[in-house]
């Protein structure tokens, strides 16, 4: 009686393992401890195989008390077993032996019946195999016959055959080319091969001649019949090379060749355009047979074919490369880029020509047309290129400011030459669609080496300048200062300064987006660029990067030109001196020191009032007029405050004395510092209204607010 673990009381507390695995047949104690110690610690095991335990219990207990009548009857039941079970003994083995024997004859049968059936395959196959040898016998015989192959040498050269006999010898070939696979190796197929031989030589041969006749006659059905044939015994290749043999050999060795190259008026061109005549002129028949939109009256084609890929263009392109080997090479880029567009025309002229999609497909995976497009070396006409343009920048950069003496929009002969060399990479007598990558490539290699030299200049001419005329004799010692003394060149001026930013505004905002806009954009997009965005942000950024140090170097031109300002409206701290303790009339116009501060602004203006544009000047005018102001408001208020304190001084020493002889002036009863006060509210009032005559807005500078209210407040504090 079999345990069932499945109708055992399900007991409220979890078991840490699966009371089925004891049931599996493959159960092992040493997996299931190691499995459950993996999930529990050993004590919890124990417990948890406790409660299983006793539950086991319980249900043998419960099944007993259910079945207890059939427990209690088992050992009468069993009285008799051994006896009934020795009396079936021996009609058993009676019956295995029978069995056997029973066995054994139907294992005879099934092997005579099956040694008869392989017998019976062999047969068959001896059959097929002997019906395939009659067949090629027959097939043998049968073309032979047609061929008269067998008779002597000149009747076999007077056979002709038509073209319905040509289609049936092609057809029982074709069947015949069967038979002889399945039956390779078999001395009689062995044997016979000479005769095979000898009827594909004069198959091909009346093939062949059919075809030559077809063409020359013009005979469109003759021609489909041969090509069919050709078809039908697996030569279409042969067909195709006998075509580019007989007809497009003749032709492309008479126009493709030196003598005719350098004698023709228009030259490679015109060799060209004589090569595109063929198809036309000599393909026609035969495309009307093989391609359905050449076919009059929509007739039935051959298919299968494409002449103008397998036939015309390989020849085409190895008699371009072995006997006009001129037309590739690159020593001359002018040439090269030249020809190679006439090339490039003539390809896809004749791609036209091809008449489908799919014919175009093949053309352009036709192995001819790969190593012919390999034949120039575009990457050896790049490095001429690329030699030609970097080296020109080169050049231009190691001139350094040299003055463009052209009637450009460039101040600089090097801004002019960069200007040049990114025409050059997208001009049209330059630029070729494969390159593009490499020109794009080298757009941006001139932009940052002309950002890296501004940012040479700016290192090496003005922030070094800077330092060493700080720095002592004995500082320069030093051998990295040792060693740009020694590549020292002419010191900059601030004009060259003003002619370089002039010529980065010019490039970032003209010259370089109109070179994006009108050069290679139109280019990217008939090269079939997907991400144009891209491209733009890109370019975007190189732009960025030639303009990023404008305004260090505008920040130089305005420090120079108030370095030349500031020093005369120190002169303001002459105006005390000039009043105090003179009698002088009350002032009544603005100090000279004001017009001789603004000297130098109205020269640098006037030197360069031709090269900048509207908004830099206004840039820099106001950047001037700012840092300038700044310096004048210190000036202004240092002043101010030291007449405060004369001022106070004074009046502590009038309380003193309690006199005011030397208290009062001559004029009016305005005391000196009143008059000081004055004198520079003037001044301030002056250099705002020169400020508004270099066309800026006083009120757009902070610091002239700030200046005016401190001369303004100080007239009002002691009025």
């Amino acid at each position: 009686m079999t345990l069932d673990l499945k109708l055992f009381p399900v007991e409220t507390t979890t078991l840490c393992f699966d009371k089925e695995e004891f049931m599996k047949p493959d159960f092992d104690v040493d997996v299931f401890v190691a499995d459950c110690r993996r999930r529990v610690q050993l004590e919890t095991l124990r417990e948890d195989l406790h409660i299983y335990f006793r539950t086991l219990k319980n249900a043998m207990v419960e099944l007993i008390n259910k079945d207890y009548a059939d427990f209690v009857n088992l050992s009468s039941n069993l009285v008799g077993m051994d006896k009934a079970i020795s009396n079936l003994s021996v009609p058993l083995g009676q019956l295995k032996e029978e069995i056997l024997s029973v066995q054994n004859a139907m294992d005879e049968a099934i092997e005579v019946v099956e040694k008869k059936m392989e017998e019976r395959r062999q047969i068959g196959e001896k059959k097929a195999l002997l019906q395939r040898l009659i067949n090629i016998e027959k097939s043998v015989d049968k073309m032979e016959l047609i061929l008269k192959i067998g008779r002597t040498d000149t009747e076999s050269e007077e056979v002709e055959l038509t073209g319905q006999q040509i289609e049936r010898v092609a057809s029982e070939f074709n069947q015949l080319q069967y038979y002889v696979t399945q039956s390779k190796g078999l001395p009689l197929v062995e044997k016979i091969r000479p005769r095979i031989a000898s009827i594909t030589v004069t198959l091909q041969h009346s093939l062949e001649k059919s075809f030559r006749e077809s063409l020359e006659l013009g005979q469109p059905q003759i021609l489909k019949q041969c090509l069919r044939t050709y078809a039908t015994i697996d030569k279409m290749k042969d067909a195709e090379a006998l075509f580019q043999q007989v007809v497009v050999k003749p032709f492309m060795e008479e126009i493709i060749n030196e003598g005719f190259l350098q004698n023709h008026p228009q030259g490679l061109k015109g060799l060209f355009s004589k090569v595109l005549e063929f198809i036309p002129k000599h393909c026609q028949l035969i495309r009307q047979v093989t391609c359905a939109s050449q076919s009059p009256k929509g007739e039935e084609v051959v298919r299968g074919y494409d002449f103008p890929v397998n036939s015309v263009w390989p020849e085409i392109a190895s008699s371009l490369e072995s006997r006009t080997p001129s037309i590739f090479a690159p020593g001359n880029p002018d040439t090269f880029h030249e020809k190679y567009l006439l090339a490039m025309d003539f390809v896809d002229k004749l791609e036209r020509q091809c008449g489908t999609q799919a014919s175009v497909r093949r053309l352009r995976s036709h192995p001819s047309f790969n190593t012919f497009m390999a034949k120039w070396s575009l990457p050896v006409y790049f490095q001429l290129r690329f030699q030609e343009i970097a080296g020109a920048f080169e050049t231009a950069l190691m001139s350094g400011f040299s003055k463009n003496t052209g009637n450009t929009r460039f101040q600089l002969m090097v801004s002019q030459v960069l200007s040049e060399c990114l025409d050059l990479c997208w001009d049209d007598g330059i630029y070729l669609s494969p390159l593009c990558h490499r020109f794009w490539k080298l757009t941006h290699q001139l932009m940052s080496r002309y950002s890296v030299w501004i940012g040479d200049i700016y290192q090496q001419q003005i922030v070094l300048d800077k330092k060493e005329t700080k720095e002592t004799p004995e500082e320069k010692v030093d051998g990295q200062q040792m060693a740009s003394q020694d590549t020292q060149t002419d010191p900059v001026t601030t004009a060259q300064i003003v002619y370089l930013v002039t010529d980065i505004d010019t490039l970032t905002n003209v010259t370089i987006p109109s070179l994006f806009t009108d050069h290679i954009q139109p280019k990217l997009a008939q090269f079939g660029c997907q991400d144009e965005p891209g491209l733009r942000e890109a370019f975007n950024e190189s732009n960025r990067l030639v303009s990023s140090r404008i305004s260090d170097l505008s920040s130089y031109i305005v420090n120079e030109v108030c370095s030349l300002s500031s020093v005369h409206l120190k002169a303001a701290h002459d105006i005390p001196r000039l009043y105090r303790r003179t009698n002088r009339e009350v002032p009544s116009k603005p100090s000279a020191y004001i017009t001789n501060a603004l000297k130098p602004i109205e020269m640098f203006m006037e030197e360069h009032k031709e090269t900048l544009s509207e908004s830099r000047r206004c840039n820099w005018v106001t950047a001037i007029f700012s840092s300038l102001t700044k310096g004048y408001f210190a000036v202004s208020s240092e002043l101010l405050t030291s007449v405060k304190k004369m001022e106070d001084s004074l009046k502590r020493l009038k309380a003193q004395r309690k006199s005011f002889a030397g208290m009062q002036s001559s004029s009016g009863g305005m005391s000196d510092d009143d008059k000081i006060r004055l004198q520079l509210t003037l001044d301030v009032r002056f250099f705002g209204e020169q400020i508004e005559s270099f066309g800026v807005n006083k009120t757009e500078i902070q610091m002239f607010i700030e200046l005016s209210d401190l001369v303004e407040s100080a007239i009002k504090v002691n009025s």
